[in-house]
């Protein structure tokens, strides 16, 4: 029974912990930006480190509501791992050092595509909900990466901003930009049927409590 309990505390004491930190990075990236808040709000990488703060915020505050079993469940635990794990990547292996960033800035950088990415990784890894993810999954978790894609070409076609550079089709077309959605759409792909794979290799083995 004391395992039990130990692994619960462990669990809301992460939650509380990595929710903080992601809910401090995305107010101090807000005070530091000098663009306009709906940009601020079109980037990939706030959209979801917002999803782990209020995700883990919720799961922690109302557990029993209809919002908190959604964020409690597997699925969408594991969508949002997937989701903070490709801002960690494509950030650090294409986009890192196209701006020079110092002081608060670099920090927030660093807490925003580097920290909050690997905690949440290790609370799924540790912490998520016990169960096996089905294959057809991965359909539900492409929706929400496509719709902001889609997004972000219709915004910038209007408002000649691109969040990120390989979605700019102004400077280098849509036939490249659509090349580089394809790429994106398949690591997202790849990586989630690589989580779903963790979860039915392990099955019911995992050191999760509900």
């Amino acid at each position: 029974m004391q395992p039990t309990i130990n692994k619960l505390n462990a669990k809301k004491i992460s939650a509380c912990t990595l929710a903080c930190l992601a809910w401090f990075s995305i107010i101090l990236q807000l005070y530091l930006t000098t663009g306009t808040i709906s940009n601020f709000f079109s980037y990939f990488t706030v959209l979801c480190n917002l999803l782990v703060a209020l995700s883990l915020t919720i799961s922690i505050l109302i557990p029993k509501s209809k919002a908190g079993i959604f964020f409690s469940s597997l699925s969408v635990q594991t969508a949002i791992a997937l989701y903070i794990f490709i801002v960690s990547i494509v950030y650090n292996l294409v986009l890192r050092g196209i701006l020079v960033l110092t002081g608060w800035q670099l920090f927030v950088d660093n807490m925003l595509h580097v920290i909050v990415p690997v905690l949440y990784i290790l609370f799924w890894l540790f912490f998520r909900t016990k169960g096996v993810l089905k294959w057809r999954d991965i359909i539900y978790w492409i929706c929400f990466p496509l719709i902001y894609l889609v997004y972000s070409l219709l915004r910038g076609s209007i408002t000649k901003w691109y969040p990120y550079p390989f979605l700019n089709a102004i400077e280098y077309g849509y036939t490249k930009v659509f090349f580089n959605i394809f790429i994106i759409l398949l690591v997202f792909l790849v990586a989630g049927l690589v989580l779903i794979f963790i979860t039915r290799l392990i099955k019911n083995k995992n050191t999760v409590l509900n």
